[in-house]
């Protein structure tokens, strides 16, 4: 039985937000590292940080996620996406536990518009998609016990994120552009960690990759024109195609994730992304 479980990326979204759900299970322990605690791209300090204690299950959330720095800073995005992933992933094949890592829909190039399958091919169109595909496949090739979760479009009430983002705009601004030709789920952070610790307790594990987002699809506007309802803003959105809003790295055009395997295997029951918003902008 699980008791004890290390989490990395601990001052991330998803590491705060698994932080935010772990009072809810007094059970288990969940030890929260940052980059003081642990540097995960130190490969002695992974090793000595392991030798001096066991744990049940690793998550990895942590993650160099600039996505447009990274065109730029590759060797720093290759370290801490893809080394440090192997580092992390070689100490717990030795201790033999279950390795979450935590990968994204830019492993994809966009250029489908039918809902992604794990099995699908992967055909990564930056620095940033390419260095966490290459975390993936060092993950899986070195722990046998590795479970992928790719998500999409993750927000929430800690760092920064498109919907906190959108919420300084409308108090700062009249008008805004965002783009409207890019498809895509968003995910509630906290929703993603609720699933992670389902997976947790989970006594019949299967591994390998799975898809998780919200339910539903948009674009960044409507994402952005739900928002706006839901926080009755008098701010006017207009959309704009990608072409208008240049950026160092492309993002892939429609990045939507099929959940069917994450649900069966792992009877989840997943909220739509629309309601899960609404749970975080009522709060």
């Amino acid at each position: 039985m699980l008791k004890k479980i290390l989490v990395t990326g601990a001052n991330g979204q998803l590491g705060q937000s698994l932080k935010k759900v772990s009072v809810q299970y007094p059970n288990l322990e969940f030890v929260f590292v940052g980059r003081p605690e642990l540097d995960i791209t130190n490969e002695e300090a992974v090793i000595s940080f392991f030798n001096h204690q066991e744990y049940d299950a690793v998550v990895n959330c942590a993650a160099y996620t600039a996505v447009d720095l990274a065109e730029s800073d590759v060797d720093n995005a290759r370290l801490v996406n893809a080394i440090a992933t192997k580092y992390l992933a070689e100490a717990t094949a030795k201790q033999n536990i279950p390795f979450i890592h935590i990968s994204t829909d830019y492993v994809f190039d966009g250029t489908v518009a039918t809902p992604r399958l794990e099995s699908d091919l992967v055909h990564p169109i930056g620095v940033y998609g390419q260095t966490k595909l290459e975390g993936e496949a060092l993950a899986l090739a070195i722990n046998p016990k590795t479970i992928i979760i790719r998500t999409s479009w993750v927000y929430s009430e800690f760092g920064n994120n498109f919907v906190k983002t959108m919420l300084r705009l409308f108090n700062e601004k009249e008008e805004i552009g965002v783009i409207n030709d890019q498809i895509g789920s968003p995910t509630n952070a906290v929703d993603l960690a609720n699933a992670i610790v389902h997976i947790l307790l989970s006594t019949n594990k299967v591994y390998g990759i799975f898809n998780y987002s919200n339910e539903g699809k948009c674009s960044w506007f409507e994402f952005a024109s739900k928002i706006k309802d839901l926080t009755q803003s008098n701010i006017k959105i207009n959309p704009i195609p990608t072409s208008a809003y240049p950026t160092a790295a492309k993002r892939p055009a429609y990045s939507l994730l099929d959940k069917s395997k994450i649900k069966t295997t792992y009877q989840l029951s997943i909220p739509q992304w629309d309601e899960s918003l609404k749970v975080l902008i009522s709060n």
